[in-house]
């Protein structure tokens, strides 16, 4: 039985980047822009009032993972923990690595994370609310791959 456990982890992971393009391109560009607007249209500081979006995948994640161990650790436990990972990816990625607010990882020759950052910053070229493309974070076309390995080859 545990291992249906472990394929609920890594399915809500994998369902959760779906969720994170949904979310990006339907609410943080739509009614959510407010919020959102600071990220595209940066000002000095730490923070961004884009940050509040943690809430959203945040408060879902620790609930399950709450009522999980409340009902003996069953299928909602599960669920959470694959959320919670993926906000910690997203952290990783989006704000560490791509946007750079810790110092951590400013270089690298790796196919997969220079066709993740080339891809935002196709995002970020756009100010506006209605213009944009690559919502995702984990999966972006292949044109960025192809680029990557084209400059990591150059």
């Amino acid at each position: 039985m545990e291992w249906i456990y472990i394929l609920l982890v890594f399915s809500t992971f994998f369902f959760m980047e779906f969720i994170a393009w949904f979310t990006h391109k339907f609410i943080m560009h739509g009614v959510g822009w407010y919020f959102h607007k600071d990220h595209h249209q940066h000002k000095p500081g730490f923070f961004e009032k884009n940050d509040f979006f943690f809430l959203i995948f945040a408060i879902p994640s620790m609930l399950l993972i709450y009522f999980g161990v409340m009902a003996e650790n069953d299928w909602r436990m599960f669920m959470g923990i694959g959320i919670a990972i993926y906000g910690a990816c997203y952290f990783l990625v989006h704000d560490v690595f791509i946007h750079q607010r810790l110092p951590w990882l400013k270089r690298t020759d790796n196919v997969y994370l220079r066709a993740i950052r080339k891809a935002h910053k196709v995002h970020h070229k756009h100010l506006g609310k209605e213009e944009g493309e690559c919502f995702g974070m984990l999966l972006v076309p292949m044109e960025y791959f192809r680029a990557a390995r084209k400059a990591i080859a150059s």
